[in-house]
């Protein structure tokens, strides 16, 4: 490990001793940052809220159909039992069983020579390429929180057990945990074993670490002190390998999307195993860094524009940094309403973005190289921007867009889906 890894490293340490102080310090540090308040009589309040707007003036959000949403979804997956990375391996991994691998999506064989190293079409998936441990995540970051969420709604323990056995498998039960880090996660044939870009893939386990603190918070039933110790230390050291590897600090350096997403998911995870230096530096980060760099005078994201695909790129990045603002905001520093003096900020982000997921024929861009028809889906950034900033015509938008999808590359990109886990 290179010199100014390993400092950081002993300092993630110290952040993570100095961040723990039991079971009953780490309940009070979340009840500091999450309402105890029930979430289903905060829901009920927001089922509440009129959202009357020039486009849709007698809207509000329709609890009883989220209700009956979350628990259609939980009813099937409370059948299903967990598939961790052990499940399949991959001839093609440097890793062993336990280590996650995945491949380049825009990589393929090289037709001038086919045994060769292969070479990137941008925007364009390989379909041959290896993704059980990508599904297997994503099947994991839809599955717990849809439980949680129903725990959540009616207090039924089978759907709080069958999540615990979800959470067990993948980061406590020795035979079918997977390793704390993303050593080779999107490897590219005859280049690469593993890329820095690879931590994107765990973008699903930012509303999995969501619904390990309403777990933790809640007293679910049978989820004992150790289990959620075990859980937490092993995001703990997958903290301090995205914080500390190059790979982590490559994407932390990223330009685009992937410097987002790596904040949001370094946010979440330092939120549940209660690391408040994290907290503190990915406040800044964002402020200093992401808002700066990323958002043009018009709100515009001029990174993911410049993809094949930039109308999806531009929703998956406002929807990154939307979360960030949810996740770390607090009264004293609240980064919705943060702006740069020139007004860059994610409210100007939003003022961009949603003229054109309420009309998409005005897209100025050309269309998405694949998988246009799909999107927008109900992004998660309409109903947290529209709450925080006070803009009911924006949860009028989020309420009106389809809440799920069954394509893989939408699920992939759409990682926050249950807004009863997030809201208080």
């Amino acid at each position: 490990m290179p010199e100014r890894a390993e400092k950081h490293r002993k300092e993630s340490h110290h952040r993570d001793s100095r961040g723990h102080r039991g079971q009953k310090g780490r309940k009070a540090f979340l009840a500091s940052v999450i309402s105890v308040a029930s979430v289903v009589n905060s829901f009920a309040a927001i089922g509440a809220l009129s959202v009357a707007s020039a486009h849709s003036p007698d809207s509000t959000i329709d609890l009883e159909r989220e209700r009956a949403r979350v628990l259609a979804a939980a009813d099937r997956y409370v059948k299903e039992r967990p598939i961790t990375v052990t499940a399949s391996h991959s001839p093609r991994s440097a890793g062993g069983l336990h280590d996650f691998f995945s491949e380049g999506d825009y990589w393929w064989p090289d037709p001038t020579n086919p045994d060769g190293p292969y070479i990137q079409r941008d925007g364009m998936s390989n379909p041959a390429n290896f993704d059980d441990h990508r599904k297997a995540l994503m099947r994991l970051s839809v599955q717990v929180p849809a439980l949680v969420a129903a725990w959540q709604l009616t207090k039924d323990a089978k759907y709080a057990a069958r999540a615990e056995d979800h959470l067990r498998a993948w980061f406590i039960t020795p035979e079918t945990r997977m390793n704390p880090n993303l050593q080779y996660a999107q490897a590219i044939h005859g280049r690469v074993t593993g890329r820095g870009t690879g931590i994107i893939d765990t973008i699903h386990l930012v509303e999995v670490a969501r619904a390990i603190e309403r777990i933790d918070l809640n007293g679910a039933p049978g989820w004992t002190a150790a289990d959620g110790k075990s859980v937490r230390a092993w995001f703990t050291e997958y903290l301090t390998w995205m914080t500390t590897h190059p790979y982590g600090i490559a994407e932390r350096d990223a330009k685009n999307n992937h410097g987002t997403c790596w904040i949001v998911q370094v946010a979440a995870f330092a939120h549940l195993t209660g690391d408040r230096t994290l907290l503190r530096e990915m406040r800044e980060r964002y402020r200093t860094v992401v808002v700066p760099n990323q958002i043009a005078a018009d709100g515009s994201f001029p990174e993911e524009l410049r993809r094949t695909k930039p109308y999806g790129y531009s929703l998956f990045n406002l929807e990154a940094m939307s979360t960030i603002c949810q996740i770390l905001s607090t009264p004293e520093e609240n980064l919705w309403t943060f702006q740069l003096p020139d007004g860059r900020g994610i409210t100007r982000a939003l003022e961009y973005m949603v003229p054109f997921v309420r009309d998409k024929k005005t897209w100025p861009k050309p269309p998405d190289v694949m998988y246009d028809k799909e999107w927008p889906m109900r992004q998660s950034s309409l109903l947290f921007g529209g709450l925080a900033l006070h803009r009911p015509d924006y949860v009028a938008l989020w309420q009106s867009l389809p809440a799920d999808s069954d394509v893989e590359e939408v699920i992939r990109n759409f990682f926050i889906r249950q807004p009863v886990l997030w809201l208080d």
